[in-house]
């Protein structure tokens, strides 16, 4: 006698994230999975069914999420118009009104909170604000994914860039000699995703599972490409003349200010953690190396 399939909804299916979390549960052959989208025509992934829902409509989302034991939640802070704590919100009150018994919310560290108000990062202190509504909310299982610094986002427009003297490389306003930078590819969280609704005794508790496949400083990473034959070079610069060199300047400077000072993650070692994560997925992440020998192209499209 076959036992029925826990239905799983992912939110962001068709997203960096959210595609990564419909294969890898595809994969596991342990659930059904119902990719939610804002255009359910257009969905070209591998999800057993796909229902719309919207995040900025929240009068579509409970009939989405009906019969779903478990939900996979994530919101994008760079859609435009997008209100992350309001959305996230809106979608944890629908899972819990639709009878969710497991919900996942993919976080990131609470910067404000972490440097006491010194760096301002919205796209991490927003969603930091999320946990707790997450944790209030009731359910019968929650647990938290942190994804890293994606490694296709040292590809393309984050990328190595032409230099006056016609090399490429990076010129940023950071020590390349400080390690900081908890990284790992994004089509990896997933296989973190899957294992937490198989193993909810281990991961339902309000446990934070960080995908970390490397643990870099910029040089580190400009020395892993140059072993790979690639002739990349690195500038350091002021931040206050880092933030004149385009739009956003200023915030990416801020960003990675905070890297500098308290890590990607915050501080800490975050190693038990860590290893529950590689735990449930099964293996240990890529490390950059291995990923940019079969993926690091100059000019790649970057993740968002």
């Amino acid at each position: 006698m076959s036992v029925e399939k826990k239905l799983i909804a992912v939110f962001g299916a068709t997203g960096n994230q959210g595609s990564g979390v419909v294969r890898a549960l595809k994969a596991s052959g342990q659930f059904k999975v119902r990719a939610l989208s804002r255009e359910p025509g257009k969905y070209k992934g591998g999800a057993d069914e796909v229902v719309a829902a919207d995040l900025a409509r929240p009068e579509t989302l409970v009939s989405a999420l009906e019969g779903a034991h478990g939900v996979f939640l994530v919101t994008n802070f760079w859609q435009e118009d997008a209100d992350e704590i309001k959305q996230a919100t809106a979608a944890v009150e629908a899972a819990k009104a639709a009878g969710v018994n497991h919900l996942i919310w993919s976080t990131l560290p609470n910067v404000e909170a972490i440097s006491r108000g010194e760096f301002k990062l919205p796209q991490f202190t927003g969603k930091a604000k999320v946990d707790a509504i997450v944790k209030e909310a009731g359910f019968a299982r929650h647990t938290f994914v942190v994804p890293p610094a994606y490694y296709q986002n040292f590809s393309g427009p984050f990328g190595p860039q032409k230099q006056p003297d016609g090399s490429l490389g990076w010129v940023l306003p950071i020590d390349p000699a400080v390690r900081c930078f908890h990284m790992g590819d994004i089509n990896e969280l997933g296989d973190i995703v899957a294992g937490a609704f198989a193993h909810p005794d281990e991961t339902g508790d309000g446990a934070y599972l960080p995908l970390v496949g490397d643990f870099l400083s910029f040089g580190d990473l400009v020395g892993a490409l140059n072993e790979l034959g690639h002739q990349l070079t690195f500038t350091r610069v002021p931040r206050e003349v880092y933030a004149g060199f385009f739009p956003g300047a200023d915030a990416l400077g801020e960003t990675l200010a905070y890297y500098e000072t308290y890590t990607y993650l915050g501080p800490g070692s975050h190693s038990d953690e860590i290893a529950l994560a590689n735990k449930i997925a099964g293996g240990t992440p890529t490390p950059f190396a291995s990923w940019a020998r079969d993926n690091f192209r100059i000019g790649q499209a970057s993740a968002a």
